[in-house]
């Protein structure tokens, strides 16, 4: 069971970024249940900009091709710690944070 102090692990990434012929995103999240993390969620941006400062939005069409994409990971630190080679091999162009968070509450009714 999942309780106490953990680790949030968040990739900001682009909409268009691919691995292995996906989306880098969907990559991320199908390797982290593969792992055995304890969660992953993606959340589609709908403006920002990065590192290189080029504002990406919803509003343009032709910058609505690579929206900003955040995948959220959640598990202990020594699972998340366990995942950072493979992010880091993954991830070309993007921001990688990590968090201590205070997990509360884990649940599955299967």
């Amino acid at each position: 069971m999942l309780h106490g102090e953990g680790r949030l692990l968040r990739i900001f990434i682009g909409e268009s970024d691919r691995h292995d012929g996906m989306p880098l995103y969907e990559w991320i999240v199908r390797k982290m249940r593969d792992e055995g993390i304890a969660g992953a969620t993606v959340l589609r941006g709908v403006m920002g900009f990065g590192a290189n400062s080029r504002v990406h939005t919803s509003k343009i069409l032709r910058l609505s091709l690579d929206l900003p994409m955040v995948v959220e990971i959640v598990d202990s630190a020594d699972k998340i710690d366990s995942v950072m080679p493979i992010i880091d091999e993954v991830i070309g162009e993007g921001l990688v944070t990590v968090e201590r968070i205070d997990i509360r509450m884990y649940r599955s009714n299967v």
